[in-house]
């Protein structure tokens, strides 16, 4: 390939996959971006713990007032006219709550609840809870102490003090919701991205699948071994299944009623035919027939993704074995090889996207396995077991009654 076709491959691929290379620019834009959102919130609590202190100091200056209000209410005699000012500061505050301890001991309560009055450990709690909130008035009266008033923050000082939480909270929300929004818009792309990849390569496949089938059918003409055209025809029927797979990613697949025992062996047989004869294949299953919707093409993938992970954990020698197993309203698939197994901790993250533990490969044949099952047969695939024995794949599928 000359040199600039090969660098236009490549930064096309890179474009495509999303792999371009770093970009200093956007990076910056987005410290830029952050930095602002960062300066926005300081503000707005800055901000609100400048309200909060303003109004603090505006509450303690009326309770000062209705201090003094009290203390003139003291010293007035039962013959003496209390003014009409001093009922008013006193009858004014309707939201602020107070308890006022005279210095004979008795107790008296505002703005609180009337049911809750003669419950002494009430008060009591409250009158330490009021001094922690803010400091007590001392009543005095030409240096004689007459009282003690505690009182704690109004209702609207409390919503005031737990604004910027619930603000911080309502910002992470929403923060939390464009960021599932992106990433699921990113994901949605990706998706198409990939799917439109796929059927281009099956579009790009059919071309030279067609000239191959010609040419069998000259090989067959020409009175070769009809051994070697029987396997090319093999071969070639392969690439068209293959073809088929990468044509239905992205597309809802056709489910047809078919006998699970059946594909599953078919599959088997395909596989252990064009395996190393290192690799030990067994088969075995506890039914003659089970009737189950599948796409033949996909579930095919499905098998030979996972007996070629197995063959790739045994390093391309040991055991593989596929069993069917009828577990009431489902069958059960399991696929078992004798490698290295699994870590406990990768028993879900190795169905995700990208996740691989080979030195080659993009991870994408377990994700593509358990969309197959899960999406497309509505089954389930699992991590049955792993160990140094060897790792067990589970794959249930409904049985279709």
């Amino acid at each position: 390939m000359p040199h600039t076709n090969y660098a236009h491959f490549t930064l096309s691929l890179k474009q495509q996959t999303g792999l371009m290379d770093f970009n200093p620019k956007k990076k910056t834009s987005n410290f830029v971006l952050l930095a602002i959102a960062f300066a926005i919130v300081s503000l707005i609590l800055w901000n609100t713990n400048s309200f909060f202190k303003k109004f603090k100091e505006e509450e303690r200056l009326k309770m000062e007032i209705w201090a003094t209000a009290q203390s003139e209410l003291l010293q007035y005699s039962e013959d003496m006219d209390m003014g009409n000012l001093t009922i008013k500061v006193l009858q004014n505050n309707t939201s602020t709550p107070m308890i006022l301890v005279n210095k004979d001991g008795s107790i008296k309560t505002n703005n609180m609840p009337k049911d809750k009055v003669g419950d002494s450990l009430y008060v009591q709690r409250n009158i330490r809870k009021f001094e922690s909130e803010n400091m007590p008035i001392s009543i005095d009266q030409q240096g004689e102490h007459l009282a003690t008033l505690y009182y704690g923050n109004s209702e609207m000082l409390n919503k005031l003090k737990y604004y910027p939480i619930a603000l911080l909270l309502i910002i992470f929300l929403f923060g939390a919701v464009i960021f599932f929004f992106f990433k699921t818009n990113k994901a949605s792309e990706q998706n198409k991205l990939w799917a439109g990849m796929a059927k281009e390569t099956a579009h790009q496949i059919g071309t030279p699948l067609s000239s191959l089938l010609g040419w069998n059918e000259l090989l067959k003409a020409e009175k070769i071994n009809p051994e070697i055209t029987k396997e090319i025809q093999k071969d070639i029927s392969r690439l068209e299944t293959i073809t088929e797979r990468f044509s239905k990613i992205g597309s809802l697949p056709e489910l047809k009623e078919v006998d699970i025992v059946h594909e599953t062996k078919e599959a088997y047989d395909y596989l252990k035919l064009r395996s190393s004869k290192l690799i030990h294949f067994s088969f075995n299953t506890k039914v003659e027939k089970m009737p189950v919707l599948l796409n033949h093409a996909l579930y095919n993938w499905t098998i030979e993704n996972l007996v070629k992970n197995g063959i790739d954990a045994m390093k391309g020698k040991g055991s593989i074995a596929i069993d069917i197993v009828p577990a009431g309203r489902y069958v059960n698939i399991l696929i078992a090889d004798t490698g290295s197994g699994i870590p406990k901790s990768d028993y879900k993250t190795i169905f995700n996207p990208g996740v691989t533990t080979k030195k080659r490969g993009w991870g994408l044949g377990l994700s593509l396995v358990k969309r197959i099952v899960e999406e497309y047969h509505k089954g389930k695939i699992k991590v049955l077991s792993s160990g140094k024995e060897g790792t067990i794949m589970q794959i249930s599928l409904k049985v279709n009654k």
